[in-house]
């Protein structure tokens, strides 16, 4: 390829930096100008021989721009005319001469003067094969573009097609092309003819898919607003048609809201289809077909239903701790687990709700802080009881072919919430039944499977709904009624009965006080004693929790009330002395640990529905034939404790010193007082077997000791469960020295310190070191 060599010349010119314009050389344009630093240019430019640089700046926005915000390849041009208009603002005609690159700045202030290296571009490269192939190509191209854009005269590519010289064409073809200001540069930039050719030429190619996929996108919207336009035209004769037959105005303009509605949901394209059919459906029918109600009544449900709708949750630990406290007292081991929830939360937005299954006696709080966990998270709460529900459609709802079907109480609640991420407190799981109508259990299993309720498919909806941001939270007084798989989806919190102290506390700090207020008393009107509240926690409440409690403090408030009112007193105050004529005679009262050491009565612990218990266990031998005789409506588990109990004292009659024919020729009665209340339970296995060897060696038992454990026929003594509530019994009945089974050292993490420093811990692996600590060896009593 031949060339010949461009000259240059170094030239001091005045520069205007533009925004958003590029000038190329034979270009002409006018543009405005209004800085005073451009303004000064211009003049400084007019008074010699009318040249300027002309220079775009890199960001349009500058408005006082230093050398680094303009490029330094620019075009010298001549001011053609100059206009001034109103509001110091002045238009140029100007004509791009020459590309030149800035080498110098020579001033900054009034206004920029540079020394720019001018190329002649009269002195081109001789053409060649390449470079004619490259000309025709970018002519064929802007062609193209021409067909495409509507921004370019087809009178131009008429004068185009008549330039001989490379450069000159590449500078033509690209100031009439719509271009980025970067692109528009980098052509401005390329000082050789045949490279500016070829940037031309891939920037042309460019910008032509572009065109075409605009047009491209264009053509289909227009496409689509011809249809709506088709539409529209079409309703409004439907409505006229409807309108001579007398026929429902209104019906046109509510599927036109369901579409809106439908729309803005931004559903999936399954269900999208699905409505869309229902309502085209809608659309068919007469207004005074009966499955018209069926159809809007489906299409409402759909969407009325939160699909994208959901709370923030409040993820500040120490606030949402707060809350907690405030409401309950206690719980600790569910108050960490939500603030554990809640700290991962902040670390994975997309962590699934957890599944929570609070287990407790009745009266713990249960029901009442899954509300506070609502409030501490700040989501909705819904409730929904389990309890007597037999029919698996109150979970799935009913198929659509039922007459009067609905959406399973699951949707509903959701629905209730507005919120597809609300707080779900499913209320007695315990109490689920079922009956010819199917299983509610195991409808429960989808709901309450992480893996699977991403899309719980209700048989109302029939299409799928997402459950995976839900928490669901259930409760139940006890597990042996609930299902494995369904008990296996859910983590498990037992929420063990309040002590004494836990009692006392709870009624001070949130008991008392709301009662007072529910009964339009002050805290200045009413005075409970310390020791009045644990009379009535002792001997007028027995439970676990403290729902009795709280009636009972309610009593109080209610009487002194009235007092308030008969008598115009100011204040009451309540005693352990004056709180009879409150509540009447004591209700309940407690085994108390024994007098005296006695022969044959052992201290047992149970655990109960509403707590632990203390039972006195007596046994007495006589003559007869080998009888065992068990009163005191014990069950089988505890009639089978006592028989192993016997054959372990059997095996070792020599190492207690007994009758080795004590089987032969005594009867042994083993009772447990309260008669009509129904025991049984492994747990009182050494109890038994302890109060049998009692009797028959004659060998009285320490009063203040108590013990809880399952015997072997080996004598191994095995673990227990309700430890907590055993030891609250314990020490409640003044009870010193409790005997546990060893695997149960464990679980005294769970009692509370100040219990745990009144009573003495014996861990028991075998019946002999339930022996050594029961019985009073050496110094025996008096017997029965």
């Amino acid at each position: 390829m031949e060339t010949k060599e461009n000259s240059t010349n170094i030239r001091k010119l005045p520069l205007i930096p533009l925004r958003g314009i590029t000038v190329f050389p034979y270009m002409v344009l006018h543009f405005d100008v209004g800085r005073e630093g451009s303004i000064s240019a211009l003049e400084d430019a007019m008074v010699n021989d009318q040249l300027i640089f002309l220079a775009s700046q890199k960001e349009a926005d500058v408005e006082d721009p230093t050398p680094e915000d303009f490029y330094n390849v620019g075009t010298i041009s001549k001011i053609k005319q100059m206009l001034k208009l109103p509001g110091d603002t002045i238009r140029v005609l100007v004509e791009g001469i020459s590309r030149a690159k800035i080498t110098n700045l020579v001033q900054e202030k009034p206004h920029f003067v540079v020394e720019v290296e001018e190329q002649n571009n009269e002195l081109e490269i001789k053409k060649t094969t390449e470079i004619d192939a490259l000309m025709r190509s970018v002519i064929n191209a802007f062609e193209d573009y021409t067909e495409v854009s509507d921004k370019v005269s087809p009178e131009i590519l008429v004068n185009i097609t008549e330039i001989d010289m490379p450069g000159r064409l590449s500078d033509t073809v690209a100031s009439n092309l719509v271009l980025k200001p970067e692109d528009r540069q980098e052509i401005l930039e390329a000082f050789d003819p045949q490279e500016r050719l070829e940037t031309l030429y891939r920037i042309l190619l460019q910008e032509i898919d572009i065109l075409k996929i605009e047009q491209k996108i264009g053509n289909r919207v227009k496409g689509q607003i011809n249809k709506m336009q088709k539409e529209h035209y079409l309703r409004e004769q439907l409505k006229a048609i409807q309108k001579e037959l007398g026929e429902d105005e209104d019906v046109v303009e509510e599927i036109d809201e369901y579409k809106q509605k439908l729309e803005k949901l931004e559903l999936s394209e399954e269900i999208n289809e699905k409505v869309e059919r229902e309502i085209n459906r809608l659309m068919k029918l007469s207004p005074s077909s009966a499955e018209t109600g069926v159809i809007r009544n489906y299409i409402d449900w759909i969407l009325n239903l939160p699909w994208n709708e959901e709370t923030k949750d409040l993820l500040d630990l120490k606030k949402s701790a707060k809350i907690l406290d405030e409401d309950h007292y206690g719980l600790k081991e569910i108050k960490e687990r939500i603030l554990e929830y809640l700290a991962i939360r902040q670390l994975s937005k997309s962590m699934k709700g957890p599944i929570l299954c609070l287990v407790g006696p009745p009266g713990v709080g249960k029901t009442s802080i899954a509300k506070s966990i609502a409030r501490s998270l700040n989501r909705k709460f819904v409730r929904m009881s389990l309890g007597g529900v037999r029919d698996e459609a109150e979970i799935r709802g009913h198929r659509r072919t039922y007459v009067g079907a609905i959406p399973g109480r699951i949707i509903s609640s959701i629905k209730q919430a507005g919120s597809k991420n609300p707080v779900f407190l499913l209320d007695e799981i315990d109490k689920l039944a079922g009956d010819f109508r199917g299983d509610p259990a195991s409808a429960l299993l989808e709901v309450l499977d992480p893996e699977q309720n991403h899309d719980f498919a209700d048989h109302y909806l029939d299409v799928p709904f997402n459950l995976s941001k839900v928490m669901f939270i259930t409760t139940a007084n006890s597990l042996g009624t609930i299902p494995r798989p369904l008990l296996d989806r859910m983590e498990v919190i037992r929420v063990s009965g309040y002590t004494e102290e836990e009692k006392l506390k709870i009624t001070q700090k949130y008991l008392l006080p709301k009662q007072i207020k529910e009964h339009g008393l002050e805290p200045k009107n009413i005075k409970v004693s310390e020791n009045a509240i644990r009379d009535v926690i002792n001997y007028y409440t027995k439970e676990s929790g403290v729902r009795n409690l709280e009636r009972q403090v309610a009593n109080l408030c209610r009487k002194t009330a009235k007092r308030i009112v008969e008598e115009k007193i100011k204040s009451v105050s309540i005693n352990v002395n004056n709180l009879k004529k409150y509540l009447g005679n004591k209700m309940y009262r407690y085994e108390m640990a024994n007098q005296k050491d006695e022969v044959g009565t052992v201290r047992g612990l149970a655990w109960t529905q509403v707590g632990g218990d203390t039972l006195s266990i007596e046994v007495t031998p006589m003559k007869g034939n080998g009888k065992l005789v068990l009163t005191g409506q014990l069950g089988d588990v505890m009639k089978e404790s006592a028989k192993a109990g016997i054959s372990y004292i059997r095996s070792k009659v020599d190492e207690f010193n007994i009758d080795p024919d004590f089987h032969k020729n005594l009867d042994i009665h083993i009772h447990i007082p309260e008669g009509a209340i129904p025991k049984d339970g492994p747990s009182a296995g050494i109890t038994m077997a302890t109060a049998v060897i009692s009797a028959l060696t004659n060998t009285p038992v320490y009063r203040d000791v108590a013990m809880t454990g399952e015997i072997t026929l080996r004598g191994k003594v095995l673990p227990i469960g309700g430890l907590k509530e055993k030891v609250l019994a314990a020490n409640r009945a003044g009870i010193n020295k409790v005997i546990i089974p060893i695997d149960n050292k464990r679980d005294l993490k769970d009692i509370p310190d100040n219990i745990k420093r009144k009573i003495e811990f014996v861990f028991a692996e075998y019946m002999d070191d339930v022996i050594e600590h029961a019985l009073k060896r050496g110094n025996k009593d008096e017997s029965n």
